[in-house]
C-alpha cells in the first residue's frame, strides 16, 4: 500500500492586494493554504520585505545597524534609494520617529516633505508608518494621505482610537490601510469591521496583529496570528481574509540583546552576527505564523530570510547560502577561558559514596532519642522493683571508697524504713481529710457551679499531691541524714521528675499500693 499524503481542506484563502502603482505595484496574498504548505493547496504570492527608512537620524542604533547605511542616515531618499537598489527591498517602510510628541514632534507638513523625498526616490511601493499616538498620527497621516492622493500609500496605524479620521482620508484619497491591534484576534476582527462599516474596502486593508520581538512577546503574536490564519483558512471568516505585515526590525533592535555590546557579556558572542541572527530567526518565524509582508532592519537579516523564502516557495538546498557578511571588525572570544571547569567524577563512584557515611549519622540520631526514652523510667513503678530486689544498687564511687560510718543496713531494713515513712506520711494525710463541721456549712452557704468545683477540685488534688511528694522526699532525706553516709540504693525519689503528669501518676501508686 503506497503512502497517502493527509490534505487539509480549506472553506476560504487570503485576499490578494496590490500595493503601489505603475510598474512598481507589488502584489501580496492570494494563498489558499497555510503557509508554504504547497501539497495542500497555492501558496500565493511569496511574502514580501520591506526595509525600514527613518526621518531622522536614529539616535541610540547599536554599530552593528549603523554601519550599512553610515553614509545616508541623515538622508531618509539616500537611504530609501541605497534599501531598494542596493539591498534588493521589495518595498520601503518610511517611520515618521520625528513626529512622536516624545521626540522632534515635527509637523504634519515637514512629514508631507519628506514624504514627497523618499516617493520620488524610490519606484517600489511606500509604506508610512506613525508613531501609534493616536492623536498625533490623526493630524499627520491624514495630511499625508491628502497629500499624496492616488498614489496608493500603505497607510497605518490605524487604530480603533483613530479609525474614523485616518479611516475616511484613506477611502477618500486612494490609498491601504494597516489595521492594527493589540494581539487580540477579536479587536483584529473588530477593527476591519469598523473600516469596512466606514467605507473602506476589504482589499484596501492589511492586517497588524501587533508585532513582538525574539524572546519578549513573540509567541503571543504567532499564537495570534495562527488563528487569523485558521479563522480565514478554515472556517471562512470573510472580515480575516487579508495580508498580515509585521515590523519586526523595530522590535527585535530596540532589545536589551540586540544592543548589548561585548564587554558587558562575553557569552553572548560578536554582536553584531548576534543581532543579525535574532532579526533573522524572528522574522522566519513569523514567516511560518503567516506574515505576508516583514519589515526588516539589516541587509545581511535580508539576505538570508529571502534564501529563506526562495528555498521554501521554490525548493533547492540551503549548502550555497553563504554565511554573514560582517562590516564591523571581527572579535575573538576566548570561550574555553569563560567555560565553567571540567567535573570529573565518575558518576557510579558518586552514587555510591553517600552510603558509606550515612551509618554514622543514623547512630547518632539514635543515641538521644533512647536516652530520653529511659530518664522517665526510674520516677516509674520499675522503681518499686529495683528496692525489692535482694542486691542494693551500685554505690556511688566516692561512697565506696569510704568506710561506712553506720551500721550495713539489709533489704528488710530498707524496706521497714520506707514502709514506715509512707505509714507517717498517710497518716498525716488522713488526719487532714477528716471534714470539718464548719466548712461544709459554709459551703452550704454559699452555691458554686459545677465547674468552679470540677477546678476547686483539680487544684485541691495537684496541690495535695505536690505536698505528699515533697513530704515523702523530706522524710526519706532525714532518715538518710540520719543513718550517715551508709549506702543505699538510689530510689529515685529525690529526683525531679522530668513531666507533671508522670509525677501524679508515680505518687498516686506509691500512696495507694503502699498504704
Amino acid at each position: 500500500m503506497g503512502f497517502e499524503m493527509v490534505k487539509e481542506k480549506y472553506t476560504g484563502g487570503i485576499k490578494e492586494l496590490v500595493l503601489g502603482k505603475g510598474d512598481g505595484a507589488v502584489k501580496v496574498g492570494g494563498e489558499g493554504c497555510l503557509p508554504f504548505y504547497q501539497f495542500e493547496g497555492d501558496i500565493g504570492n511569496k511574502p514580501k520585505i520591506a526595509m525600514e527608512v527613518w526621518d531622522m537620524e536614529p539616535p541610540e542604533w547599536p554599530d552593528a545597524a549603523r554601519e550599512p547605511y553610515k553614509d545616508v542616515l541623515g538622508d531618509p531618499a539616500a537611504w530609501a534609494k541605497k534599501c531598494a537598489s542596493e539591498y534588493g527591498a521589495d518595498m520601503i517602510v518610511l517611520q515618521l520617529k520625528s513626529t512622536d510628541p516624545n521626540e522632534k514632534n515635527a509637523s504634519p507638513d515637514e512629514a508631507v516633505k519628506t514624504v514627497k523625498s523618499v516617493l520620488e526616490a524610490i519606484s517600489v511601493p511606500l509604506v508610512i508608518w506613525g508613531t501609534a499616538n493616536v492623536d498625533k498620527d490623526s493630524e499627520v497621516l491624514k495630511k499625508i494621505a491628502e497629500s499624496f492622493e492616488n498614489e496608493n500609500l500603505v497607510i497605518g496605524p490605524v487604530e480603533d482610537a483613530n479609525h474614523k479620521s485616518i479611516g475616511a482620508a484613506i477611502m477618500g484619497f486612494g490609498h491601504t490601510a494597516i489595521s492594527s491591534s493589540p494581539i487580540d484576534i477579536n479587536l483584529a476582527k473588530q477593527i476591519n469591521i469598523l473600516l469596512e462599516n466606514l467605507g473602506l474596502g476589504m482589499d484596501k486593508m492589511i492586517i497588524d496583529p501587533t508585532t513582538g520581538g525574539l524572546g519578549y512577546g513573540m509567541e503571543y503574536s504567532y499564537s495570534v496570528m495562527e488563528r487569523i490564519k485558521l479563522a480565514a483558512m478554515t472556517f471562512g471568516d470573510d472580515k480575516l481574509q487579508l495580508p498580515i505585515i509585521n515590523n519586526v526590525a523595530n522590535e527585535v533592535w530596540k532589545s536589551k540583546e540586540a544592543k548589548q555590546p561585548l564587554e558587558e557579556d562575553q557569552t553572548l558572542g560578536d554582536p553584531e552576527r548576534r543581532a543579525v541572527m535574532m532579526e533573522a530567526v524572528g522574522a522566519v518565524s513569523y514567516l511560518m505564523a503567516g506574515s505576508n509582508i516583514l519589515i526588516m532592519r539589516h541587509p545581511e537579516a535580508v539576505r538570508l530570510v529571502r534564501s529563506f523564502i526562495d528555498h521554501l516557495a521554490d525548493g533547492g538546498t540551503a549548502e550555497d547560502v553563504a554565511g554573514i557578511k560582517k562590516l564591523l571588525p571581527d572579535v575573538e572570544v576566548d570561550y574555553a577561558a569563560l567555560a565553567p571547569e571540567m567535573d570529573l567524577t565518575i558518576k557510579e563512584e558518586a552514587k555510591k559514596a553517600p552510603p558509606k557515611k550515612a551509618p554514622p549519622t543514623e547512630e547518632k540520631k539514635t543515641e538521644p532519642v533512647k536516652e530520653e526514652a529511659k530518664k522517665p523510667e526510674p520516677a516509674k513503678e520499675p522503681v518499686r522493683e529495683e528496692a525489692a530486689r535482694p542486691e542494693p544498687a551500685k554505690p556511688e564511687p566516692a561512697a565506696a571508697a569510704a568506710p561506712a560510718a553506720g551500721p550495713a543496713l539489709g533489704a528488710e531494713d530498707l524496706k521497714a524504713i520506707i514502709r514506715d515513712t509512707v505509714q507517717e506520711v498517710v497518716q498525716a494525710m488522713k488526719e487532714k481529710e477528716k471534714p470539718k463541721p464548719e466548712a461544709k456549712q459554709e459551703k452550704k452557704e454559699e452555691p458554686v457551679s459545677e465547674t468552679e468545683k470540677t477546678a476547686g477540685k483539680e487544684a485541691e488534688i495537684n496541690a495535695r499531691l505536690e505536698a505528699d511528694a515533697e513530704a515523702i522526699r523530706k522524710a526519706y532525706q532525714k532518715k538518710k541524714a540520719e543513718l550517715g553516709p551508709t549506702p543505699m540504693p538510689d530510689l529515685g525519689l529525690d529526683r525531679k521528675q522530668p513531666e507533671r503528669t508522670d509525677k501524679m501518676v508515680y505518687n498516686l501508686d506509691l500512696i495507694h499500693k503502699r498504704a
